[in-house]
């Protein structure tokens, strides 16, 4: 595998500006709900359209997988693509948003960027070289006491009116540590794991392009991922991103 990574950070920030020109000027008809509690909008077709034209066009022998238009052919060696994560944030004019593209090769996650245009974060990892934030070596905290943690979650399973959901975990952990947050882009709470901001992030059910950018981020900043029972691996539909050093800690409360 050979990957330019300058000219695919050229190609993400072209994205990011088209996601840009949106976000600066959101008109109600570019809105439109796919399903109860799910938004989409003009900017998240035209991000994974021009994504899908230009990634398909420099790696041709790469599959696409975009959360708006479906897989194409060839799924062994694909795009994950998920064209603007957090796109409640997005609408609400707020800049905790990001576009979320990995590159999965037999199953691995080989290669991951997670880009949040309104804030010019661009998080970057590629299997066994590390991760980086705009250019930076990044490595998660050093925090060893759960109590003094600052975790962060989602509620992707109230948007699916589930049941079985993240309240009561969120009560049992959170009366554990000293910080709680809910951004609202799983692909950036994993990159907050990467970059040590906070110490530990959770979630339920969640869809692969999500999360597939983050995970490799935090692995290659010297984190962990597991599902809730503590199995190593992406579960999208449990995922526990952690700094390693508080890891035993949380799990007994998940």
């Amino acid at each position: 595998m050979d990957i330019n990574a300058q000219i695919l950070e050229k190609i993400i920030r072209q994205a990011g500006e088209i996601a840009l020109s949106y976000f600066k000027d959101l008109k109600n008809s570019e809105v439109e709900q796919k399903a109860p509690r799910d938004l989409v909008t003009a900017a998240d077709l035209a991000v994974e359209k021009f994504l899908q034209t230009e990634l398909t066009k420099l790696y041709p022998e790469f599959g696409f997988w975009g959360e708006e238009s479906g897989q194409t052919a060839n799924q062994q060696q694909r795009w994950i693509v998920d064209p603007i994560d957090g796109t409640h944030s997005f609408i609400k004019g707020q800049y905790f948003w990001s576009l979320s593209i990995a590159l999965e090769i037999e199953d691995q996650i080989a290669f991951g960027v997670v880009y949040a245009p309104a804030l010019n974060d661009y998080y970057y990892a590629e299997i066994g070289k590390g991760a980086w934030k705009n250019g930076k070596s990044i490595q998660v905290s050093k925090e060893t006491v759960l109590d003094n943690s600052m975790i962060a979650t989602g509620f992707a399973c109230l948007r699916s009116y589930l049941d079985k959901n993240n309240l009561a975990r969120f009560c049992r952990i959170a009366q554990n540590t000293t910080g709680q947050r809910r951004f609202g882009s799983a692909a950036m709470d994993l990159c907050l794991v990467a970059d040590g901001q906070v110490d530990a992030f959770w979630e339920q059910e969640l869809n692969l392009y999500d999360v597939a950018a983050g995970v490799i981020i935090v692995l290659e900043a010297g984190g962990t991922i597991t599902d809730f029972e503590g199995n190593a691996g992406v579960f999208p539909k449990q995922i526990l991103a952690t700094n390693d050093k508080i890891f035993t800690q949380i799990l007994k409360l998940m």
